[in-house]
């Protein structure tokens, strides 16, 4: 079973923050609460930035375009 803790921020969230996933958070401890100076959302492996994706997705399509213009 994961742990849990309250924790306390006042700032935004990461657009990736999710109500019950895993965060890093760097602050201290006031009595039994974790007073966070900033929140971090973790995710898997997997996970690509939507400006990367599409940049990789433009950067194939070159690819396929020139060696269309080459094939010809």
């Amino acid at each position: 079973t994961a742990n849990s803790m309250q924790v306390n921020y006042v700032g935004i969230l990461p657009d990736l923050f999710r109500e019950g996933q895993g965060i890093v958070a760097t602050g201290s401890f006031s009595q039994e609460v974790f007073v966070a100076s900033e929140v971090l959302a973790k995710h898997d492996e997997n996970y690509m930035p939507p400006e990367v994706a599409e940049a990789l997705e433009k950067g194939m399509q070159d690819g396929i375009n020139k060696m269309k213009e080459s094939a010809q």
